[in-house]
């Protein structure tokens, strides 16, 4: 009942504000790109006198399928706005910086609460992408708003990708039952999972370069670094080169996999993911965060990376010391 009136206060301020901004995280993945253009295109398609911009300062190559954003507005547009935040746990990961002009803030979200900084806040850590609280939202005022097939491919783009395609953990009943229900509008999935995933012919071979390459720690911990050079040489973007993460998590007895991948100003990004522990703690450490199994973080050098390594490596021992029952 308590996140029902939150979802209800969202309405009405929505429906109170003629100019709504919609904001998301910087290196969106299909989460953040779904929830934002989903929620946008409902309350287009429900309020067409209404101005509904999409206002971040990056974008995502792996997902320009979806099509792009508008165009960043003058300081003075934002002073009379509604201002929505998806996807995104702490303020200094959204992308426009320019959110805080707004007369009026809203978060939803569905990672582990790390920092408050709406007025009106709607998150639930339990639901397997924030995706799946738009669709939620949705169905449950779907006698108010309206959806099409464009809305729908958005929302069920970030519901596939943010759950591993409804492997993860935090995939229940209700996450199925809101896929079904947007999913019966006519997603075309055909050509959805072909956007997705079909892989250029040098990331195939990235992928048995990987196999190749990647280490193990005596307790277990999986790990890949992808420097600059080697995205270069097998034309791989930045998102690409972060997906490598994925490519190490079938290993028996590794329960912790992670992925550094060098950016352009020096700083590493590393994806950390897991299967039974928990990893978020870790990632809050080394300037990051997100869910239970699956985080991210930055080092800033060699040994700050060799010692997340290290860490990752006793939590696994830890781990393994006092359960049973992991793979």
């Amino acid at each position: 009942m308590l996140n029902l009136d939150k979802m209800q206060t969202i309405l009405n301020k929505i429906k109170e504000n003629d100019k709504i901004f919609i904001f998301r995280h910087f290196r969106p993945d299909g989460d953040a790109v779904g929830s934002s253009k989903g929620l946008a295109a409902i309350l287009k398609l429900t309020y067409p006198e209404k101005k509904i911009y999409l206002q971040n300062a990056d974008f995502s190559g792996y997902l320009s399928f979806l099509g792009g954003e508008d165009e960043i507005l003058p300081d003075e547009e934002y002073a009379d706005a509604l201002g929505i935040v998806v996807d995104t746990a702490t303020q200094d990961r959204i992308s426009n910086k320019k959110y805080s002009l707004c007369r009026e803030l809203i978060k939803i979200d569905h990672h582990i609460p790390i920092e408050s900084y709406a007025p009106t806040e709607w998150v639930e850590e339990e639901r397997s992408s924030t995706c799946e609280m738009i669709a939620h939202f949705y169905d449950t005022f779907r006698h108010e708003l309206k959806i099409d097939v464009e809305a729908a491919t958005y929302i069920y783009t970030g519901m596939v990708t943010d759950s591993g395609r409804f492997r993860f953990r935090d995939v229940s009943g209700e996450t199925l039952r809101l896929a079904g229900t947007i999913l019966s509008v006519g997603v075309d999935t055909d050509t959805l999972f072909a956007h997705l995933y079909l892989k250029e012919f040098d990331e195939l071979k990235f992928e048995a370069y990987v196999h190749k390459k990647m280490k193990i720690t005596e307790g277990g911990v999986a790990y890949i670094y992808v420097d600059n050079k080697m995205k270069e040489q097998f034309g791989l973007s930045d998102e690409t080169a972060g997906n490598v993460v994925s490519l190490m998590d079938s290993i028996k007895g590794s329960i912790i996999w992670l992925a550094f991948i060098e950016n352009k100003d020096g700083s590493t990004r590393v994806r950390l993911r897991s299967r039974f522990v928990t990893v978020s703690e870790l990632a809050n450490k080394y300037h990051g965060g997100g869910h239970a199994c699956a985080s991210g973080a930055t080092v800033y050098s060699r040994k700050e990376m060799n010692q997340l390594i290290k860490d990752a490596d006793s939590l696994i021992k830890e781990y393994k010391a006092n359960n049973d029952g992991w793979m």
